[in-house]
């Protein structure tokens, strides 16, 4: 399976398949066998680059997908 990211409505990115986090320097995140995981957007986990759940104490933002303008060179 390739890697396949979800962003969910009021909450995290949901990461499933098979794929590799690396921090900004290279250093590849120990994920202990998971193939899927949550990103935080809110900026409240505790647990951050990784979701806790905090966004359910009141980020709000409504997903819709939408195309993105071509690269342009």
């Amino acid at each position: 399976m390739s890697s396949k990211l979800t962003v969910k409505t009021n909450g995290s990115i949901l990461v499933e398949g098979d794929f590799e986090i690396y921090d900004d320097k290279g250093n590849k995140f120990d994920l202990g066998g998971r193939n899927i995981v949550s990103i935080c957007r809110c900026g409240l986990s505790n647990n951050k680059p990784f979701c806790d759940g905090s966004h359910k104490k009141g980020f709000e933002h409504n997903v819709i997908a939408f195309a993105i303008p071509p690269i342009t060179k």
